[in-house]
C-alpha cells in the first residue's frame, strides 16, 4: 500500500481473488489501502486523483459483485467544499453494492487539529453494522482501538464480529529508532514488539475480545516498516492466526459464533454496562464500611 491509487487496487483485487479461491466469504482490507494513508504514504490531499479513485473503487465494486464476495476495504471518502474528507471503510455485500461506510471516529492528532490525521480528515460520528451469513458485525480504524467505549457500545447492540482495520506501518528507521529509545532498552525484551504500536494493538485487541467476547479480525498494511502483521482473535481473546510483518500475504480464518468458549464475564458484563459496577449481591455492614481500620 502506499500512494499509488491503481496499484493499490490491483493488489486488492488480486487479494479478492485468492480469498474466494480458498472459499472465503469476506476479504477484509487494512485502513486506506486503496487511496493511501495521508501523512504516510504521501504528505496531502493536494492534486490528490479523486476521479482515479472512484474509478478503481468501482472496479473493486464490480469484482465483488462477479465474485459474490463481501469485502470491507480501507479508502478515503471526499466529502463537499473545504470539508476535509473522511477516512473510511467502505463495507460491500456479495452484490457489489455499498451497505455501510463505517469512518474513523477517533482521528489522532491535537485539539486544534493541525497534527495528525486531524490535519486532513474529518472524524465520523456513527457506529457502522451489518449482517454476514447471520452474523452481526461492526467496523472500527485504527486509532479508535484506544476507545474501550466503541467496543462497549458495539456489544451493547449485540455485535459478534468487529472488522478492525489498521495502517500502523511505513516508519523511517529513524522514527522506528526514536518510538524504540522512547520505550526504553532496558524493557524491550519483556514485550513482544519493539513500537508502541507492536505493543499496544495486538495486546488491545486481545483484551477486548476477552471483556466483549466479540471476535476482531485485524489487518495491518504490510508496507516497511509495519509494525506488526495482520491476526485474528477468537471471542475468548485467543489468537487464531497471524501473518509475518513486512510481508504481503492472506490469512484465512474461520469464525464459529456457536463454538462453546470461555467467557469469564458472561454473567455479569450487561450488568456492569448498565452501570451496575460489582457482581453478586452487596451488603451493608458496619465491618465493610469501616475501611481504615482491621
Amino acid at each position: 500500500m502506499d500512494a499509488d491509487v491503481a496499484r493499490n487496487g490491483r493488489h486488492v483485487m488480486r487479494q479478492m481473488l485468492s480469498v474466494r479461491e480458498q472459499g472465503a466469504d469476506v476479504a477484509h482490507f487494512p485502513e486506506a489501502c486503496l487511496s493511501g494513508y495521508v501523512g504516510s504514504d504521501f504528505p496531502s490531499y493536494d492534486g490528490f486523483d479523486w476521479d482515479l479513485l472512484e474509478r478503481v473503487t468501482r472496479r473493486i465494486l464490480a469484482l465483488a459483485g462477479e465474485l459474490r464476495l463481501w469485502v470491507v476495504f480501507g479508502s478515503t471518502h471526499r466529502l463537499t467544499g473545504n470539508h476535509k474528507p473522511h477516512n473510511s471503510l467502505y463495507v460491500v455485500d456479495a452484490t457489489g453494492s455499498i451497505v455501510d461506510r463505517y469512518d474513523k471516529r477517533f482521528c489522532a492528532g491535537d485539539p486544534e487539529e493541525r497534527t495528525g490525521d486531524l490535519a486532513h480528515y474529518t472524524p465520523g460520528n456513527h457506529l457502522s453494522m451489518f449482517t454476514i451469513n447471520g452474523v452481526r458485525c461492526g467496523a472500527l480504524i485504527c486509532h479508535d482501538y484506544r476507545y474501550p467505549e466503541l467496543y462497549r457500545e458495539y456489544r451493547r447492540r449485540d455485535i459478534q464480529l468487529i472488522f478492525h482495520s489498521y495502517h500502523a506501518a511505513h516508519m523511517t528507521s529513524g522514527k522506528m529508532a526514536e518510538i524504540r529509545a522512547a520505550i526504553g532498552a532496558d524493557v524491550q525484551r519483556f514485550n513482544p514488539g519493539s513500537t508502541y504500536p507492536g505493543i499496544t494493538m495486538p495486546a488491545t485487541m486481545i483484551a477486548e475480545a476477552a471483556a466483549n467476547h466479540v471476535w476482531i479480525s485485524c489487518p495491518n498494511s504490510s508496507a516497511r516498516e509495519s509494525c506488526w502483521g495482520a491476526f485474528f482473535v477468537r471471542a475468548d481473546g485467543v489468537t487464531t492466526g497471524r501473518l509475518p510483518r513486512n510481508r504481503t500475504g492472506v490469512l484465512i480464518s474461520t469464525l464459529d459464533t456457536e463454538a462453546a468458549l470461555y467467557d469469564s464475564t458472561a454473567a455479569w458484563r450487561t450488568r456492569a454496562m448498565s452501570g451496575v459496577l460489582h457482581s453478586g449481591t452487596l451488603v451493608h455492614d458496619p465491618r465493610s464500611e469501616q475501611r481504615t481500620q482491621l
